[in-house]
């Protein structure tokens, strides 16, 4: 963990507020790439795990852009209440989200506040000189984020915005996607629902699923699903911990002493992606591709369950 000054706090759009965090000890941050996310405690217990927006060439300062959203837990209210001056803690920045290097091209779609990473994708693949569009969409206008920043020289020409509210100005999704080019890449943020419609597009149009990247800012709605108990067993000792249907495979290890690193606790983050030795899981999460689901072999034990009646985990 490592402590960090808010050195300044602007509005980017109706609702969505970004932070610009610097050493609280005036040093260089650590490095991140596109894509990547911190974990940030704005304080109360929470840990929630936000985008860096900035250009991965910056050195000295992160950007986080923050939805205040009334459907949150929590988080996103605690941030809008830090100001200027601030501090707080954050991890060193993590990266399940990163850009391709074999992308002979690069379609990047965003949705709402999913723009945020993949802002910092656009500025990292302008930079290297590398070939891409951008595709961002929005309920308006006045709720269309970092609008000075796309606008400028290195992006302006690759940068493609859609409103909900204009007519004419709606995304055709089926059209963006269709004939891809063999080497590229499409990827995609924002609601579960528009990444849904992305997805399903780009499937239809043909894409190859390892082709199709995305990032999910919360767990998308799953149909209601029995949760019966079933057991696990820690392979190095052996031992065997029953699982009850209203309790995590986490919380039940971790009342025996069993402890799994947790950060988003939705299947979101990865941060408790746990090897998978023998049994069939049942994949809650919204992490793994489905290639990753269908091999078996890992699954996270904050939400997924299991469809056998013993999961073994090496653990």
């Amino acid at each position: 963990m490592m402590r960090v000054r808010i050195a300044d706090k602007t509005d980017a759009a109706d609702g969505i507020a970004v932070f610009e965090l610097v050493a609280a000890d005036g040093g260089t941050l650590p490095p991140f790439s596109a894509g990547a996310h911190v974990d940030v405690h704005p304080g109360n217990g929470l840990v929630r795990q936000y985008s860096l927006c900035n250009d991965p060439a910056e050195t000295h300062r992160y950007l986080l852009g923050v939805l205040r959203d009334p459907a949150s837990r929590g988080g996103s209210a605690a941030m809008h209440a830090l100001a200027a001056g601030d501090t707080l803690e954050i991890s060193a920045p993590k990266n399940h989200f990163p850009l391709h290097a074999d992308a002979g091209h690069s379609v990047l779609v965003a949705g709402g506040i999913g723009v945020t990473p993949i802002l910092a994708m656009a500025q990292s693949l302008a930079r290297a000189g590398a070939s891409f569009e951008f595709h961002y969409c929005t309920r308006s206008a006045a709720r269309t984020a970092f609008r000075e920043r796309l606008a400028a020289d290195d992006l302006r020409g690759c940068t493609h915005l859609y409103h909900d509210d204009a007519p004419g100005r709606q995304a055709d999704l089926p059209g963006l996607l269709a004939a891809p080019r063999p080497d590229a890449h499409l990827y995609v943020c924002g609601p579960s629902g528009f990444m849904a419609a992305v997805l399903d597009a780009a499937r239809a149009a043909g894409w190859p699923e390892a082709r199709l990247h995305r990032e999910y800012f919360a767990a998308p709605e799953a149909p209601a699903a029995p949760g019966g108990a079933f057991q696990v067993k820690v392979q190095s000792s052996g031992r065997i911990i029953g699982i009850a249907p209203d309790v995590t495979v986490v919380q039940a290890l971790a009342a025996h002493g069993v402890e799994i690193p947790t950060s988003c606790e939705q299947g979101v983050c990865g941060t408790c992606l746990t090897r998978l030795l023998s049994g069939e899981p049942d994949h809650r999460d919204a992490y793994l591709t489905e290639e990753e689901r269908a091999a078996n072999d890992q699954f996270l034990p904050c939400c997924s369950r299991a469809k056998s009646g013993m999961l073994v985990l090496d653990l």
